[in-house]
């Protein structure tokens, strides 16, 4: 990803890794937890600190013991303790998630600035994933800042160098946007949202340029699989309008945790 083989493993720093996964994925789910909130409240406008989490259906204020990650939902089985109503499974997935990819780049990566670096880009994929797929709409106040916080970290990133990253953001940017306007020109509608080229300027600043063919790649493969499969069970309806973002992201966590072993077993073949 610009600088690439650094990894520093968990045995170098002395520390036990079921410890260090078990402590992430702690960390993870906690997280996991404020990304619902940011979920369903960006999308609305709402403050994502103010008020407290609470029902949506009889605004109870949830206490601490009913808030904690995963267990909370696990006890009172997805229901609220006070009125009874029934609390979306996307909860739990959420935080699970979160979870599982905070332990994943831990993993992979090892303590590292770039840990940090590749989990706010996650933590990020994942708010976008789940709005794009509830609202067909990627927030720039994710993506913007995204692209800069990007940016920022390749100045001091251990993999990866200002220059990928810069040309991440503009190769990114610039092939969704051209894409964007060849369906428009020929077709007379809009065919892609300006947030899609935007969160691939997101995950260019990220992760580098060479991410931003794979992720596309990635993304376009899978989008078409999963158009396909709804087109045959909706009797052909070619109308349907799937939401690209959650490929993008999808594509982009393939790259950040196989792409580059898997561009260097392609160019091998060549």
């Amino acid at each position: 990803m610009g600088k690439r083989g650094y990894r520093l493993p968990l045995v170098a720093v002395g520390i036990s890794p079921i410890v260090v996964a078990i402590f992430t994925f702690l960390v993870g789910a906690a997280i996991g937890s404020f990304l619902n909130v940011c979920i369903y409240r960006l999308p609305l406008q709402e403050s994502i600190v103010f008020p407290a989490s609470h029902c949506r259906s009889c605004s109870t204020p949830l206490p601490w013991y009913d808030n904690l990650p995963l267990l909370s939902y696990l006890f009172l089985r997805g229901h609220c303790r006070s009125c009874g109503a029934s609390f979306s499974p996307r909860y739990f997935l959420v935080e699970f998630l979160t979870a599982l990819l905070a332990v994943g780049l831990v993993w992979q990566f090892g303590l590292t600035i770039a840990t940090v670096n590749y989990f706010i880009l996650v933590a990020a994929l994942i708010v976008i994933t789940f709005i794009d797929l509830d609202h067909q709409l990627i927030p720039d106040v994710i993506s913007l800042p995204g692209i800069v916080i990007g940016f920022l970290f390749s100045l001091i990133s251990p993999t990866l160098t200002w220059r990928s990253s810069l040309t991440g953001v503009a190769v990114g940017g610039g092939i969704l946007l051209a894409v964007a306007e060849g369906y428009r020109l020929l077709t007379g509608r809009e065919g892609m949202g300006g947030g899609d080229v935007k969160l691939l300027a997101m995950i260019g600043a990220f992760l580098g340029w060479r991410a931003v063919p794979f992720t596309l790649f990635a993304a376009s493969l899978v989008g078409s699989v999963v158009g396909i499969a709804l087109m045959v069970r909706k009797q052909g309806n070619t109308q349907l309008a799937l939401p690209f973002g959650p490929f993008l992201a999808f594509g982009a966590l393939c790259y950040l945790f196989f792409g580059e072993q898997l561009i260097d077993w392609y160019l091998s073949l060549l």
